[in-house]
């Protein structure tokens, strides 16, 4: 059977600030109009409409990476990335939505790559890779 890939790309406005690094504006409170891509590859399944369902595919994204970001301050909401835990960055963003998404796919059906693009210039990408 054929391996396919299939890429759902969900939006999310979300604040945070990198404290530690002395980057000027990144150091206070700002937000970005995030682009989160997930990619998951399996076997096509044509008869049965492709990789997965993409209502599936949907409900999880909605529920691992819309409900936990959209509309939050990621260093006082998400708990993982409060009290300095972890720096809200792209990269430490894309393996967290990584770690959440994988262990909600169905059977059969693999998690490739997550991105997360802060704008037109800048994203960070997770393959998996420990």
């Amino acid at each position: 059977m054929p391996i396919s890939y299939l890429t759902r790309v969900v939006e999310f406005t979300a604040t945070h600030r990198l404290p530690l690094m002395d980057f000027g504006k990144t150091a206070t409170d700002h937000s970005h109009r995030y682009h989160c891509r997930v990619t998951v590859k399996g076997a096509l399944q044509a008869s049965q409409g492709g990789v997965m369902s993409l209502q599936a595919l949907d409900a999880l994204l909605q529920q691992e990476v819309m409900a936990r970001f959209d509309g939050r301050h990621i260093n006082e909401e998400v708990p993982e990335f409060a009290d300095g835990r972890l720096l809200p960055t792209g990269e430490a963003l894309a393996v967290y939505i990584w770690e959440r998404i994988a262990a909600g796919l169905p059977p059969g059906v693999t998690l490739h790559a997550v991105r997360v693009q802060e704008n037109d210039h800048l994203y960070s990408e997770y393959f998996g890779e420990a």
